[in-house]
């Protein structure tokens, strides 16, 4: 394969303010300057990615229009984006050559996300593309896949079938979380809306409850209480990729077990949601907190998870569940999407039209 040409400028999103939302602000620049990415810019550490196609996370906007951080901390004009798979175009030093397919993830939002046409990367947050594995299936990995990875894995015991229960299943962490869970062997509960019931059974969920017409924190105590059905009991293991109601941490005790640990994933970007975080991570149970150990999941890239990842989509074991993919030039309508917080599963940006 040859190798990439890389040119002086490119095709990037950018946006300079989020007055009204981000997607409000985003501006197509045709004539980008390329992240800096000569030899002593990018060490034995890192390479200049050439994008194929990204997936949305709500932390694309939700860091962004932070009233003061997402201000003082990201240099304008920026793109937003943090996942990838793409193409090696300038791999710096070390074994990855050039034109390698890879996908991964950006340590953090900054000037140069993925919703350009190259940005660069850390080579400890990447892993080579797989044989028969797409880029825009691959880029649906990055943040979504990583966290469900690193909310499970830790917690669990391979092949004994730890019993999982998947606060919003349907999402973009969900839909990895299940078919991850069940990759290696465990039990998994899931929530999700009426509507997207049938796709949580379709990615191995062994039960799958409608918090639209059910009280979830009910049922899950009424599990845990009979004793008299098959693979009834109490849960090894909660992930809340939702974050919104108290009532399921204040209460998991009565459905889980004593050693069980509860991850949260998803929280409002807010005072009161920082605080609530604060309270559960050190407030004691006997003082009325909670009663399960308590961790807020932040996600770091990881080569050797997303190998694993990589490595079951080409076995079959997971898949990519995209909600749409949308061209490059109708990214803002993406993110008016992700916005409405009802994607089943990822929402996709192709950069290169080129790429299925």
């Amino acid at each position: 394969m040859a190798s990439p040409q890389v040119p002086s400028t490119m095709r990037a999103w950018q946006y300079t303010q989020t007055h009204g939302g981000l997607e409000r602000n985003l501006t197509l620049n045709t004539a980008a300057a390329l992240p800096p990415h000569d030899a002593k810019t990018l060490g034995q550490d890192r390479v200049l990615v050439q994008i194929l196609a990204t997936s949305l996370n709500p932390v694309d906007y939700k860091f962004a229009e932070l009233p003061v951080v997402g201000r003082l901390m990201i240099k304008k004009p920026a793109s937003p984006g943090l996942d990838f798979a793409g193409r090696v175009a300038a791999p710096g030093g070390g074994e990855l050559a050039t034109s390698t397919l890879v996908f991964g993830r950006l340590d953090a939002p900054g000037q140069f996300g993925t919703l350009a046409e190259y940005t660069v990367a850390r080579k400890q947050a990447l892993a080579v593309l797989p044989e028969g594995v797409s880029a825009q299936d691959a880029a649906c990995v990055g943040t979504a896949g990583l966290t469900a990875y690193q909310c499970i894995i830790p917690n669990v015991t391979r092949g004994q079938g730890t019993r999982v229960f998947i606060n919003g299943g349907s999402g973009g962490t969900g839909v990895w979380g299940i078919q991850i869970a069940k990759a290696v062997g465990c039990y998994v509960v899931t929530s999700c809306s009426g509507r997207n019931v049938e796709l949580c059974k379709s990615l191995g969920a062994d039960e799958v409850l409608d918090y639209t017409s059910e009280d979830i924190v009910e049922v899950l105590r009424k599990k845990a209480l009979s004793t008299s059905e098959a693979n009834q009991g109490r849960f090894d293991l909660i992930v809340d990729n939702v974050g919104s109601h108290d009532t399921l941490y204040q209460h998991c005790h009565e459905f889980t077990t004593p050693e069980a640990k509860y991850v949260q994933v998803g929280m409002e970007v807010s005072w009161q949601a920082v605080l609530k975080l604060v309270s559960r991570s050190v407030w004691p149970g006997f003082l009325g907190g909670g009663k399960r150990r308590y961790q807020f999941l932040a996600v770091s890239g990881d080569a050797t998870q997303l190998e694993e990842i990589g490595k079951w989509m080409h076995e079959g074991k997971v898949k990519a569940v995209s909600d749409e993919v949308f061209r490059m030039d109708d990214a803002p309508k993406a993110f008016e999407k992700l916005k409405t917080n009802h994607a089943r599963g990822k929402i996709v940006v192709a950069v290169s039209e080129g790429d299925k």
